[in-house]
């Protein structure tokens, strides 16, 4: 008899005391047995059912839809469609800023012959009426021999977490295309990822498949539209930054994969060129780390001894840095995708790992020096009831993890806890659309988060646990 996930979750929680109400099999999945409840963590409680149908939550917790696709923006265009990667930062008044991706692809679908993705969901009215010549003339890509722009980019929203009120919002960043997922920098911007290699043609007037930065400001400013070339060109997912080493971490979103670190020749200024390099073995053993077949590559806990490879070429017009790489000695992943910065190490998940493509978290833990380091396997659940293919990470201010599912059916938000156990935090209660760009706000009160269709940007407050007291 197949088992629900829902079903064997409400069991779990008489012991685990969270897991409740959650999502069910397709028809077409074959049963699967109930996973170990050793893999699952108390976490902050049940999930209640949201009247409203938009998000479940634990007692106790509450959110406010404070953006929605096709709302007016303070610079006149309209919140574009598919939110994203996102972070927060600090701003003036003690006001928060939020930049915000939107993964708008050229195309409707991969194919060639697909549809153009249609004018309005880019913000700029049906005919690109909204855009004015000023803007367009500040893209990246304002469109090849067709006219038509690219209509990827960020968003940045002024938000008061006293209040709990949007303040303004408006285009930070235009031209692009497939935002996807970045990571924030110590010194106040946002990388924002482009996941696509589209080349300059009759509808693109560039090269695409780079980052941007993009500073967080308070006030309608369009960013400077510079690739970040020496970071490479690939399907770019996420990014996190070393503040204390300087480097650069990059994810790479194809089931062929690697693991980049990109080293700025100047801390902090990652426009002016540096040195990217790849995941190796220190024994130079070629490794497949996607752990997909019968015997995986390594266990959960397991730990590799690790160094970085130089890569060259990093523009790659062939599109091939990812196979050269794993040529010269680089470990493969299977989708590399959300990453983040955290107690010293950088954590990192890969959608479709392990033997059932349901996911992993990786993390990496730099060496003493720059050249090595170890590469640990945190957790691959492997059973859909725990965890569906994460996607976009952070780390909670009590020092959890959590992660935004993009898997089939039911999406979650999912807390890890330090030991490596999955709890469900919300879960999105309108649509099946995956959740995207969770955040926290500077002063730990509201947590931000995406579903990205139909488009909402959501903020969630409630009793957050307290942050862990350091250990002496």
């Amino acid at each position: 008899m197949q088992q629900s996930r829902r079903h064997f979750l409400r069991q779990a929680s008489v012991v685990a005391g969270a897991f409740a109400g959650l999502r069910t099999f397709t028809s077409c999945q074959s049963p699967q047995p109930a996973p170990d409840p050793a893999l699952l963590a108390q976490g902050l409680g049940p999930l209640k059912p949201d009247p409203k149908k938009i998000l479940d939550l634990p007692a106790g917790f509450a959110y406010t839809i404070i953006s929605k696709t096709g709302a007016p923006m303070a610079d006149g265009l309209r919140v574009p469609s598919a939110p994203d990667g996102m972070a927060a930062f600090p701003g003036p008044d003690g006001l928060t800023l939020l930049v915000r991706n939107h993964e708008l692809s050229l195309r409707t679908k991969p194919a060639a012959t697909a549809p153009l993705t249609p004018a309005k969901e880019g913000g700029f009215g049906d005919n690109f009426q909204l855009l004015s010549p000023a803007m367009k003339a500040r893209m990246y890509d304002a469109g090849g021999a067709s006219g038509r722009p690219c209509m990827g980019g960020t968003t940045t929203m002024v938000f008061d977490t006293r209040t709990q009120k949007m303040v303004r919002e408006f285009l930070s960043l235009g031209g692009t295309l497939r935002n996807c997922a970045g990571g924030p920098t110590p010194w106040g911007s946002w990388v924002t990822c482009e996941e696509g290699v589209d080349r300059k043609g009759t509808h693109c007037a560039q090269d695409h498949g780079y980052c941007f930065e993009v500073p967080a400001t308070a006030e309608p400013e369009l960013a400077q539209p510079v690739p970040l070339k020496a970071m490479g060109r690939f399907n770019h997912e996420a990014v996190a930054v070393d503040a204390d080493r300087g480097h650069v971490y990059e994810t790479e979103d194809r089931m062929d994969g690697l693991l980049y670190r990109f080293t700025p020749n100047t801390p902090g200024k990652l426009a002016v060129g540096g040195r990217l390099q790849a995941l190796a073995l220190q024994d130079a053993r070629k490794l497949d780390l996607r752990n997909g077949g019968k015997e995986p590559a390594l266990a959960v806990g397991g730990r590799l001894p690790v160094k970085w490879i130089d890569l060259d070429q990093v523009e790659s017009p062939k599109d091939d840095l990812r196979t050269r790489g794993y040529k010269a000695g680089a470990v493969r992943f299977a989708r590399g995708e959300g990453m983040w910065y955290a107690r010293g190490m950088v954590y990192f998940a890969c959608t479709a790992g392990g033997s059932a493509l349901r996911g992993q978290i990786w993390r990496y833990h730099p060496g003493s020096d720059a050249a090595t380091g170890e590469l640990e396997l945190f957790i691959e659940p492997n059973h859909r009831m725990v965890m569906d293919m994460c996607d976009n990470i952070t780390l909670a201010p009590w020092g959890d993890l959590i992660l935004c599912e993009d898997g089939v059916g039911d999406q979650f938000l999912l807390g890890v806890t330090p030991e490596g156990k999955v709890y469900p935090f919300a879960r999105n209660a309108q649509g099946t659309s995956e959740f995207a760009g969770a955040t926290f706000s500077p002063d730990a009160t509201t947590l931000f988060v995406n579903i990205q269709r139909p488009g909402l940007t959501l903020a969630v407050t409630g009793p957050w646990p307290q942050a862990a007291a350091p250990k002496s």
